[in-house]
């Protein structure tokens, strides 16, 4: 019975057993998993090692295969303040177009002290150190040490004193600083033998230079102080050729410790080549300085050009700043800046605060006295920097005439015999607006070439009145009137709300408009369309760049002239050459005249507003040969001075100008004389007096050919002198009232007949505004505006 008992308490404790296995413990009571998880942990550790295995691989691979360059350490903090280092870039040269250098950029050096590394062991290298920089470049020592100790932490110390050191200079240093190491080591004292100069070290930096400092300073532009913004002229517009890229110098240390290194070179900028030279722009320089120091305006300038591609010889104005120190404002006084910044201040008092003005006197109760005259500076500087051939606009005067021969000849509406009569002034809706021949009761009948060589306003007129509105604005916007001519400068004025639309041109407009009044141009607007004329009708893009050069000195760029449009045809070309050569010869412009040369032009004095107060813009554009024009120069003076005995501006003043530019420019360039000069050199008994002004001129008379009547009065050989009248002027309204709608403002007289004709012919094929009247306008002349 007990084995029986034993055997089922064996059973029960087996089956017990059984059910423990199925719950996971043996038969010692310790876990195990069933046969499905232990499968899966199998796969994973298997997956695990193999993932393990191929990482050690291809950390393996990585290391036998850049062995040597992982075997270098880039260097610490200190090291890399030494060996990795920016490589600066060469800006770009700009070169006249002979290749003489306009701006260059020469290497220069910053000093730079390495504190941390003098102070290591102060004893061996701080006096030394110190003894070398002093002698070297001048250096206060108490100053130096002072700032070596508070900065001896810094492995960087920049210290130039504001100042960038030559090539000599630094190798100045560096051989004083080589014979003093040497002498220390050499030295048998124990103290002195392990003195060293160290811890100074040179960084490599780019200065541009302008070798002929403020000349072309408008045209060439300057750069910021690190050379990489260009600020006007060539250096602003073409400022993404003349940078570079800069390089780096990385430091590194071998598994000898030995030092390596690893050098990205500079990519340096391109070479510009200008249109500009050099000769040319230093003689119409010289003339301008000439004029402002004995008679002086508000602003003489000159544009040099060759007609036949639109390049830019020379360009200059009497404001010229050095382009080595572009920010001097030593020519203004204190009073100047502070009355320059109160005015700006006050402009930007109304800006910020939604409107609101106040006075300039107000100015310093809510600004600083520093701050205005920071404003006052800024100013100052936009005044220097400014271009005037290219941003300024004005009413150009009497070279526009031009412009309006050439609409009405190529519209057909007038022929080159075509004759028109001058009775001194001319009235246009309620407007008296009067010729340069007003006193002597008008020109008479001149021809169209006539028209020109006296400068009558009345016949430009009565030739605008005949052209119409629409063909004069259609052909204003052909010479590029309104639009920008697109020279490769910055700055260049709008000037498309500065000119009449059909729409809006009334015919007073018109009248004014005909002999370049009531509408604003700018310098290179106006030389690019005269220039247009002379070369037989092609309208250039103006520029101041040939070509761009790699460093190799390769073309990677050429700017090859730009044909805008055709303005004229070659038959108006040849007449208005010629026209402009009698000009000279007998017309208003015998001032311009240039011994042995055959030169042609046009005059201009242009009335500034407000009419009354007798300000003037006196112009002349002339160019040589007449045949095949290949100069051309235009001159603006704004608001001249009064020589003494003068009582008017007048176009001689830069006929003058134009004149001396001329005599000098042509044998330059090679053009040679085809007429005979006197014993002298000179063709000059033409001439007027030097103040332009015959006290007692002489004119032919309208009775008959070759008979001279004697003036009593003074006369300028000019055109569009003005008699004061009273202050009543030309009678050219300072702004042109706009017409009403629906108005019936009288057509303007066209006094216009052909020589075989002994009344105006009739007004076929003329738009709405040039309608035309045979009669000759007999009104009175009045008052300047009657009602």
């Amino acid at each position: 019975m007990k084995t029986s008992r034993n055997t089922n308490g064996n059973g029960r404790s087996q089956g017990k057993g059984n059910r423990n296995g199925r719950d996971g413990h043996n038969q010692k009571g310790k876990y195990f998993y069933p046969k499905y998880l232990q499968e899966k942990l199998a796969i994973t550790v298997l997956v695990i090692t193999l993932a393990l295995f191929a990482l050690i691989m291809v950390l393996y691979r990585i290391i036998r295969d850049n062995n040597e360059q992982y075997k270098k350490i880039v260097l610490t903090q200190r090291q890399q303040e030494y060996e990795s280092r920016v490589i600066p870039y060469r800006r770009g040269d700009i070169v006249d177009r002979n290749g003489t250098y306009l701006a260059t950029s020469e290497k220069v050096y910053n000093l730079i002290i390495d504190p941390r590394q003098i102070m290591s062991a102060p004893e061996r290298y701080l006096e030394p150190t110190i003894e070398t920089l002093v002698a070297s470049f001048g250096f206060d020592a108490g100053e130096l040490r002072a700032m070596i100790e508070e900065k001896k932490d810094s492995a960087y110390l920049r210290y130039s004193k504001g100042r960038q050191l030559t090539y000599d200079q630094r190798t100045a240093f560096e051989q004083l600083a080589k014979e003093k190491n040497d002498a220390y080591i050499k030295n048998k004292d124990e103290v002195e033998g392990r003195k060293r100069v160290k811890g100074v070290w040179f960084e490599d930096e780019y200065k541009r230079i302008y070798p002929y400092n403020s000349m072309a300073c408008s045209v060439i532009g300057f750069t910021s102080s690190d050379g990489s913004v260009g600020t006007g002229g060539i250096e602003q517009y073409y400022n993404s050729s003349l940078i570079g890229v800069n390089g780096r110098e990385y430091g590194y240390l071998d598994e000898n410790s030995n030092l390596e290194g690893v050098v990205k070179s500079a990519t340096n900028g391109k070479t510009v080549v200008s249109t500009i030279d050099v000769n040319i722009q230093n003689i119409v320089q010289k003339y301008i300085n000439e004029w402002q120091t004995t008679v002086g305006s508000k602003v003489t300038a000159a544009i040099v050009m060759n007609p036949n591609n639109g390049e830019i010889l020379a360009m200059g104005t009497s404001s010229v700043f050095d382009l080595n120190n572009p920010r001097d404002v030593s020519g203004y006084t204190q009073e100047d800046l502070m009355a320059l910044g109160k005015k700006e201040a006050a402009h930007v008092y109304r800006r910020e605060n939604d409107g609101e003005t106040i006075t300039e006197d107000q100015v310093l109760d809510h600004y600083s006295r520093e701050e205005v005259l920071s404003y006052g500076q800024q100013v100052a500087w936009n005044q220097i920097w400014r271009n005037f051939c290219v941003s300024d606009t004005y009413e150009p005067g009497s070279p526009s005439k031009i412009f309006t021969v050439a609409a009405g000849l190529e519209e057909g509406v007038i022929k080159t015999t075509d004759s028109f009569e001058c009775t001194g002034y001319l009235h246009v809706g309620d407007w008296d607006i009067k010729c340069t021949a007003y006193r002597r009761g008008g020109h008479g009948w001149l021809d169209v070439q006539e028209s020109l060589m006296q400068s009558c306003n009345v016949a430009m007129m009565r030739m605008g009145a005949m052209i119409g509105r629409e063909r004069f604005t259609k052909y204003q916007s052909i010479f590029g009137f309104g639009d920008k001519t697109g020279i490769d400068l910055p700055g260049e004025a709008d000037t498309s709300g500065l000119v009449h639309t059909a729409d809006d041109m009334g015919p007073t407009d018109l009248a004014t408009n005909a002999f370049g009044q009531n509408y604003n141009c700018t310098m290179v607007q106006m030389a690019a369309a005269f220039c247009s004329v002379l070369n037989g009708g092609s309208y250039y893009e103006p520029h101041v760049v040939k070509q761009i050069l790699n460093e190799q000195g390769s073309v990677v760029e050429k700017k090859e002239p730009v044909l805008v449009r055709e303005t004229v045809s070659r038959s108006t070309s040849d007449f208005l050459k010629e026209a402009m050569f009698q000009t000279v010869e007998v017309g208003t412009g015998k001032a311009a005249q240039v011994a042995g040369y055959d030169v042609g032009g046009k005059t201009g004095t242009a009335e500034k507003q407000p009419r009354s107060a007798k300000n003037y813009l006196v112009s002349f554009a002339g160019f040589a040969p007449i045949e095949d024009p290949q100069v051309f120069v235009y001159v603006v003076i704004d608001t001249p001075n009064y020589p003494p005995g003068e009582e008017q501006a007048h176009s001689s003043y830069a006929s003058t100008v134009f004149s001396k530019i001329m005599t000098e420019t042509l044998p330059y360039l090679n053009i040679f004389p085809t007429n005979d000069l006197d014993e002298d050199g000179s063709i000059q008994e033409n001439l007027p007096s030097s103040e332009g002004i015959n006290e007692v001129s002489t004119e032919e008379s309208g009775e008959g050919q070759g008979e001279l009547v004697e003036e009593t009065e003074k006369q300028y050989e000019t055109d569009e002198y003005v008699p004061d009248d009273g202050g009543a002027g030309s009678g050219v309204p300072d702004a042109v009232p706009k017409d009403p709608s629906g108005s019936e403002e009288p057509p303007m007289d066209t006094g216009r007949t052909q020589p075989v004709r002994t009344s105006a012919p009739s007004s076929q094929g003329q738009d709405d505004q040039g309608g035309q009247d045979a009669a000759r306008d007999s009104t009175a002349a009045g008052t300047e505006k009657t009602q």
